[in-house]
């Protein structure tokens, strides 16, 4: 007969796998999405005059999407890099609320933490809140979040690669790529809250109107003042 102790090890082993497997599978259409997203954007950015270590080296070291289909648009724009690093520092500091969100996932040590920082993403966090324990959180985390890194940078890399043969981007109409992609990111916080839907028609008349008068990357930046317009910030009222 075996020891209880024992028993509780064999189901211990017998059950991680399914775990795992379980979170493999329910994270990889994610994954799958973002390889597709990492393809686009290395194509486009090579394809636009960018050389290919750029888009490749910027998803190794700064692992952004949305912060780096903007700061690469600002740079196709004729913007400067000032601009384009401003404009992604700003969309990013999103991922500082994440951070604290998924703080006791990252583990103890120092390497474990800044790693894990690293990873995190809207997808990453999401996936791993909506699991039902700290364990599975944790695990899930990880699962989605190295996942998601090699797949975005596996596809910006073959876009990359695939970008110098396109040429003219004018022909493909692959110019169009920054802004669909842009759009389909906030999309869904545009349809759930009237109040981002109101910020995002302000930040966006602002920019249009300051289009014409300034620098390329600078209407980004004024886009932002419409956030005075969500309710709870200083000197909005409900």
């Amino acid at each position: 007969m075996r020891s209880p102790n024992r028993t509780t090890r064999i189901a211990r082993r017998a059950i991680r796998p399914r775990g795992t497997a379980s979170l493999v599978r329910d994270s990889s259409l994610v994954w799958l999405a973002g390889g597709i997203v990492g393809v686009s954007f290395g194509a486009v950015s090579v394809a636009g005059g960018l050389p290919g270590w750029v888009p490749v080296l910027m998803s190794l070291v700064v692992y952004a999407g949305s912060a780096q289909f903007s700061a690469v648009g600002v740079l196709l724009a004729g913007g400067g890099p000032l601009a384009a690093a401003a404009t992604g520092l700003l969309l990013n500091t999103r991922t500082a609320a994440f951070g604290l969100a998924v703080a006791d996932l990252l583990g103890p040590g120092l390497a474990g933490r800044l790693l894990g920082a690293h990873l995190v993403t809207d997808e990453t966090v999401a996936f791993a809140l909506a699991q039902p324990d700290p364990a599975r959180r944790r695990a899930a985390f990880w699962v989605s979040g190295v996942g998601l890194f090699a797949a975005w940078n596996v596809g910006v890399a073959a876009g990359a690669l695939a970008g110098g043969a396109l040429g003219d981007t004018g022909r493909y109409g692959l110019d169009a790529a920054f802004p669909a992609v842009l759009v389909a990111l906030v999309l869904p916080a545009l349809r759930a809250d009237p109040d981002v839907r109101r910020a995002a028609l302000l930040g966006a008349a602002l920019a249009l109107a300051a289009a014409p008068a300034v620098p390329a990357g600078i209407p980004v930046l004024l886009a932002l003042l419409g956030l005075f317009a969500l309710p709870g910030l200083p000197g909005v009222r409900r």
